[in-house]
Formats: structure tokens, C-alpha cells, sequence
């Protein structure tokens, strides 16, 4: 494989990567600003590829005709919950009739979605063109067009549960599971991006830091579930005015915050030791920079009553940290790897 063919599946990897977080940046602004439903249908707008403008521009009776098309999509996604032995769930959705209340328009949330939509058609497009570019690879790397493969698959099923969590009207666990499929797909691609490097990241250490840093990831993915459930209990909130937010939370948000302390001590622990034992202090010190960014940010919402932008820096700062943290172990388990050089 030649140099020039390496360095640009590399690049194509770290391109497509940077726009997955870039779509989670973007996610949570639709999200903190109350425009997952801006648009009430998918993949169109309105019916629209190109989103209204005002609410003359749609029928009288949309909120109907929009109720009824995606209470039909929901009896579909019903019968497959049941059929999966999901019964409880299908049943919760078949009668919560909330489901199919439709929100006002407005149009700066309606192009706030679409825009996230078209950022996320972006990304279909890398990892098809990830995949396409995977093909060169299948005989003599083949776990890089299996991992290609991977992703399209992914992205394919996260577009469709997508459009799931617009015709549940946001049901809250959609959106989690939504966004923890989201991190297999940063999983997926950091280990793409790492395989494919011209040059592998061996990254020398003790056998105890490696341990070390698998617990970090599972803490933080903890964590990250525990701030989905802080999410869903604002969610309910979001009619009260933002300062009381925090105030009205329960258990959900004492949960949350109690274990950042955990996943603050476990990870100042784990950056001790790689400064000690690791070669890759720059990582090391990136990684560390990540956790106080996120430990403030989070502190900033609980004491500033959660304020818009600090959502999605909050949100997309785990996601990195969690990649960086992926990156960081597969170099420390380098040894015997087989990786994409010349």
C-alpha cells in the first residue's frame, strides 16, 4: 500500500470524525434550544426539502395531518418492539397519546433541526465515501473494510432511529439510546483512525495503567447515562422557567453530581500514572484538559441554571473525552496489533 493511498484514508478518518462530533456540538444545540421537533417529519421538512419560512406557507389543519403521519410510523415501530419482546415499552408508546401532540411552528427552531439534519447527511456521505475507500483494503487489511462496513451500518441505522425519536415526538429514552449509538460510532472511527495511522501510536506504560484507563471509560460512560437522565428530568421541567431547574431536579441530578467526584479522584489517579509511567504526555495533558473542561462546564450549568450554550460544550466535551480515551488505550495495547503501514 502506497504512502499517498495511507495518509489519505487517515485524513478521510479524522475528517469524518471531527463532523461526528461536530454533529453532536450540533445536536445538543437542538436540544437546548427545545428544536428536536422544529421539523415534524423525516427526511423532508414540512414535506419540504427546503423548510418553510412562516406558518402561511403550511396547510391549516398541519398539526393534524402531521399527528396522523407519524402516529402511523409509530404503530410500525410498535409491532416491532412487540415482536422483539419489547411489550412494556411498545405499549408506553402506543398509550401515551401526549406523543402526538404537535408543537407550534416556529421557524428558527424548524431551521435550527433542518440544519441539523444537513449537517448529518454530510456525515452519511464521508462514511460512505470512508467505506467505498475500505474496499482497497478488504484483502490486505481486511479489518479496515469491516470496520468501514461497521460505521455504514451504524450511521444507516442511527438515520432511521432518528427518525424514530422525531415520530415518538422525543420520547426520552429514544434520545438517549440515540445518543449512545452515536458514541459506538466515535468508538468505531477512533480505532479506524488509530489503525490507519502511516505510523502506529505505541504508547509505553505499565500493565496497571491500561486497567486504569478501561475504568475511566466505563465511569464516563456511567456518567454520561447519569446526564441523560439529568436531560430527561430537565425535559419534564421545560415549561418552568430555566432558574428553577435545578432546584425541581431529584435524585437524578444529586446522582450526577456526586459521581463526578468519582470520575474526577479515578481519573486524576490514572493521569498520575501515565505522566509517571507513559510516553505520551501530550495525550496525557489534552486528556487532562478535557476533564476540568467538562467538570466546569458542568458547574457552570448547575450553578448558572443551565444556560443554553453551555449544553452542548457540556455534551461534546464528554463525547472527545471518551474518544481521546479510546485512542489512548489502543496504543497502550498495541503490542501484536496489526496497523495500516507502509
Amino acid at each position: 500500500m502506497n504512502r499517498t493511498a495511507t495518509k489519505g484514508f487517515f485524513k478521510l478518518c479524522l475528517t469524518t470524525l471531527v463532523a461526528v462530533y461536530f454533529l453532536i456540538a450540533v445536536g445538543g444545540i437542538v436540544r437546548a434550544t427545545g428544536s428536536g421537533m422544529g421539523c415534524p417529519d423525516w427526511p423532508k421538512c414540512f414535506g419540504s426539502w427546503v423548510p418553510p419560512t412562516s406558518v402561511e406557507q403550511l396547510p391549516e389543519n398541519y398539526k393534524d395531518s402531521y399527528a396522523q403521519y407519524r402516529d402511523k410510523k409509530n404503530q410500525k415501530f410498535v409491532r416491532l418492539l412487540h415482536s422483539i419482546g419489547m411489550h412494556q415499552t411498545a405499549d408506553q408508546i402506543s398509550n401515551d397519546k401526549t406523543i402526538l401532540i404537535e408543537a407550534d411552528f416556529n421557524p428558527v427552531k424548524t431551521w435550527i433541526e433542518y440544519l441539523n439534519r444537513i449537517v448529518g447527511v454530510i456525515i452519511g456521505l464521508l462514511i460512505v465515501l470512508l467505506f467505498a475507500r475500505s474496499i482497497n483494503y478488504r484483502k490486505s487489511h481486511p479489518s479496515i473494510f469491516w470496520l468501514a462496513l461497521a460505521t455504514l451500518v451504524a450511521v444507516l441505522f442511527q438515520g432511521w432511529f432518528g427518525s424514530i425519536v422525531v415520530s415518538t415526538n422525543l420520547t426520552q429514552w429514544t434520545i438517549t439510546v440515540h445518543m449512545f449509538l452515536a458514541m459506538v460510532i466515535v468508538a468505531i472511527l477512533v480505532y479506524l483512525l488509530w489503525i490507519s495511522r502511516e505510523q502506529p501510536l505505541q504508547i509505553e506504560a505499565t500493565g496497571s495503567v491500561k486497567w486504569w484507563l478501561i475504568i475511566c471509560a466505563v465511569l464516563l460512560l456511567i456518567q454520561t447515562f447519569f446526564g441523560t437522565q439529568v436531560r430527561e428530568a430537565i425535559d419534564r421541567l421545560a415549561r418552568e422557567s430555566r432558574e428553577t431547574w435545578i432546584g425541581s431536579l431529584g435524585g437524578e441530578f444529586i446522582i450526577h453530581r456526586s459521581f463526578s467526584w468519582v470520575i474526577v479522584l479515578a481519573h486524576g489517579y490514572l493521569l498520575w500514572k501515565l505522566y509517571k509511567t507513559s510516553s505520551a504526555k501530550a495525550l496525557t495533558t489534552t486528556l487532562m484538559v478535557l476533564i476540568l473542561a467538562s467538570v466546569f462546564s458542568g458547574v457552570g450549568m448547575a450553578y448558572g441554571g443551565v444556560p443554553p450554550f453551555l449544553q452542548p460544550i457540556h455534551l461534546t466535551l464528554a463525547t472527545v473525552t471518551f474518544g481521546l480515551q479510546l485512542y489512548l488505550f489502543f496504543g497502550l495495547n498495541s503490542r501484536n496489533k496489526t496497523v495500516l503501514v507502509n
